[in-house]
Parts: C-alpha cells; structure tokens; sequence
C-alpha cells in the first residue's frame, strides 16, 4: 500500500477501508508519510467528507495511536468537557472549578488555539509562571488533591491526533466534521473519563456554521460515546456572537477569574453557558435532575468556592514560586478605542464573532502557522455586547497588543456591528442532545 493510492480514492470521492486509514494514521505518526501528503489526504477528506463507518475508523486508528489514560487512580466518579471551538470561548477556565467545588474530579486535556478560536492551553500559558506539562502522575494527583486538573496531551496520548491537530490548522482543513469528531472523540476516550459534555458551537465564529451543521456533528460524536459505553451531554449553543466580553488570551483569563468572584456582574451570555455545561457535567456524575444541579451550581457559585479551586490550580501548575501572588490584571502596551458611527442609534444586534476572531488573530492572538508565537496581550475587549443600547460616539470596543495597532483594524473591527432600532434578546438559546444512557 501506498499512500498515493489513500489520496487517490478520497479525492475520487470513493471510501477507505479500516486498513487504508490505520496504514495512514500508522505512516504519519512514525513519519513516515510526510506533512504534505497529510495535507492532501486532509484537503480530500475537507472536501469529499467520510461516512460513519470511515470517522468510527479513523477515530479508533487515532486513539490506539498512543496511550490511553487510566484514571482509576483518581477517586469517584470523572467527568470531562471540551468545546468545538467558538470567538471567546473560555468557558473551561470557569466550569472546571465550578464542578470541582461540586465535589466530581474534572481531569481535563485540553487543545491550542485553532484558527479564529482560542485554545485553554493558549490561555493557561497566559498567566505568569503556569506549565500545561504535566507527567501523567502530576495530572492524576492535582485531580485527587484539587478536584480538576488542565493540561496538555503527553506525547504518547493520541500522538496522531496531535500531529494532524496543528496540521489542520494551517492548512484549511478545520471545518470538517468527520475530522472535528474524531479528533475531539480520540482525545476524550482516551481521557478516560466516565461521562463527558460537549459544548457544541455554531454560527459565523465556528466552524459549523448553521445549527443543523452542529446538531450532525453532535449526533455522530454520541454515536461514537455510545460505542464505547461513555454517557455524554452535547449542548449546541450560537456563535454568531462572541462569547463574553474578552477575545484573546490574557484578558479572556481575567474574564473567567472575574465571572468565579462576582458572578453577578458577569457577561450574561457567558454565564448562562458557564451554568449549563456545568449543570450538565454535575448531572452526568450524580444522576441528579437537571434543575437539581443547576441550582447546585448556581449555589456553590455564588459561595466562593470555585474561585479559591481556580487559585489553587493556578498554584499547583506554576513552575516557579507556587505562592507568588496571583495577579490576571494587565496592561497591553497599545490599544485603540472603536467607537460607534454617527448614524449609530437604539441597540447592539449583532458583533459577527467570525470578524472579531479574525481580528484577534491578525492582532497576535492566534497562529498563522505552527511557528507563530502569539502576544498574550492581544485580543479585543467589547465595551457592547448584543442586546446593549448604543449611541453614537460610544466606545464599542478595545483593540490590544504588544506592538503598533494599524487604524485598519478599528475600521474592520467597525464593520462587524449590526444595530437594530429595537431592543434585542441578550441571551442565546440552547439546544441539547443526550446518549441514551445518561439516566443509568
């Protein structure tokens, strides 16, 4: 077999086999089938797609790439949570401590940023002094011991699924469902948690970008959990809109350390989606009605709990002085002020988070390539969200960033506003699909 003929039948729009895709997945991780021939098999699936049978397979091929983490070191009943990726999308970094204040342990892998959205390991990084590498008996101690731990995959833990990771970032192959899928499956299963919710996005600023898109991939990534006997909760929430008010890395940290102190003067789209996941991962480990642990996490919230779990995490994964004040302020070198046009009157209808995101990015939050170093500092910070009243001359929003910000992007940052003359809904609704055996 040679991978030219792998290449050649998804081009051709014809299947693969179990053996075609395991010869792949096996060639790229020992290298021996090259970064360019990855990225032409990766373009034919984008484009041709693969059916269940083919995303069962090659999500298999990737979590039997490596090692599969055994957690039964770790006490009680796991729980994990990932999210498709959405325009200031920090909700770990808040539902992590909450559930762990609940008492269920979160052992929590986590990704880099892909195109427009940000990664939780971009973001740990962005606070002084936190390593997101920690050897597997660190990660199942700091569970135990604080409740959750967040880190990166080991090198042994779904390698392929690491490799082809950054390579679908820079090649144009992010939005594609059968990868999406098993990608985030390979990594969850070989989590080895016991149940998982999945924060679904679509909309302008994910890559599935209508709600019909995002309910198919919700439906194949069940199909997979139930395979393999995992109970898990898919919660498809919009991103047309940024979430929250911080797009960037630095300041969406700050964001998610000020929503576990003062939840009540949080962004209320945030913490409505911050309250959900977390209702639905304390209700996949206790069995517990959904309205029982969301008032369980809307009490444990507001009791200050989570926030001394975030403290605690922050100091268990500082390589340096583990007391050192934990300061998430900061002060970006430049910024400018976007404010609203003349014409300008009643309310926010809609900031397209696919714009902000690519803003963001260009600004330094993101990666072009898989060299790119990014500036912590970089980002936006919306003064108006959806559903705000506006006037004209208004500061809409901040632009950040370590270096020199071109007047260019407070223009584009501009044409990303929709106003309406009438009041607009703040909160976006949600939908949720559930394996079938959540309730056992």
């Amino acid at each position: 077999m040679h991978i030219l003929d792998v290449i050649e039948k998804k081009k051709n729009n014809q299947p693969l086999t179990k053996e075609d895709i395991q010869f792949f997945i096996d060639g790229y991780v020992n290298d021996t089938i090259e970064d360019y021939q990855a990225s032409a098999l990766l373009m034919a699936i984008r484009i041709n797609g693969l059916d269940f049978e083919e995303t069962l397979a090659l999500t298999n091929a990737m979590l039997h790439s490596g090692d599969i983490i055994d957690l039964s070191a770790i006490d009680g009943y796991k729980v994990d949570k990932h999210s498709t990726g959405g325009v200031g999308d920090k909700v770990t970094l808040i539902v992590a401590p909450i559930v762990a204040a609940l008492g269920v342990k979160v052992a929590k892998l986590s990704g880099r940023g892909l195109g427009i959205t940000g990664g939780t390991l971009d973001k740990l990084e962005a606070i002084d002094g936190v390593s997101i590498d920690l050897t597997e008996e660190q990660f199942l101690n700091q569970v135990n011991e604080i409740g959750f731990a967040l880190a990166g995959q080991t090198q042994n833990l779904v390698p392929a699924d690491k490799k082809l990771y950054a390579l679908r970032d820079v090649t144009g192959t992010v939005d594609s469902l059968p990868l999406i899928a098993s990608s985030i499956m390979s990594k969850k299963l070989a989590s080895g948690a016991d149940g998982m919710v999945l924060d679904v996005k679509y909309g302008s600023g994910a890559f599935c970008k209508t709600k019909e898109v995002a309910t198919e991939l919700a439906k194949i990534m069940i199909q997979i959990a139930e395979g393999s006997d995992k109970s898990i909760v898919t919660v498809l929430s919009s991103m047309d809109n940024p979430l929250g008010r911080a797009i960037g890395n630095k300041n969406e940290v700050k964001e998610a350390y000020d929503l576990l102190k003062n939840p009540d003067e949080a962004d209320p789209n945030l913490l409505n989606t911050s309250i959900e996941v977390s209702a639905y991962m304390y209700e996949i480990a206790t069995k517990k009605t959904h309205e029982e642990a969301k008032q369980a996490v809307l009490d444990v919230l507001h009791s200050g709990e989570p926030v001394k779990k975030f403290e605690e995490m922050v100091r268990a994964q500082r390589l340096n002085d583990s007391n050192e004040e934990i300061d998430l302020n900061f002060e970006p070198a430049y910024r400018v002020a976007v404010k609203a046009p003349k014409e300008a009157h009643g309310y926010i209808e809609k900031i397209d988070a696919q714009t902000i995101g690519q803003i963001s990015l260009d600004l330094g939050a993101g990666r072009h390539t898989k060299a790119d170093e990014l500036d912590y500092f970089a980002g936006v910070e919306l003064h108006k969200v959806k559903g705000d009243a506006v006037k004209p001359d208004d500061v809409v929003m901040e632009l950040y960033a370590s270096k020199p910000i071109d007047e260019a992007f407070a223009v584009r940052a501009q044409q990303a506003i929709t106003y309406s003359e009438q009041p607009v809904d703040a909160i976006d609704a949600k939908s949720v699909l559930k394996s079938k055996d959540l309730s056992q």
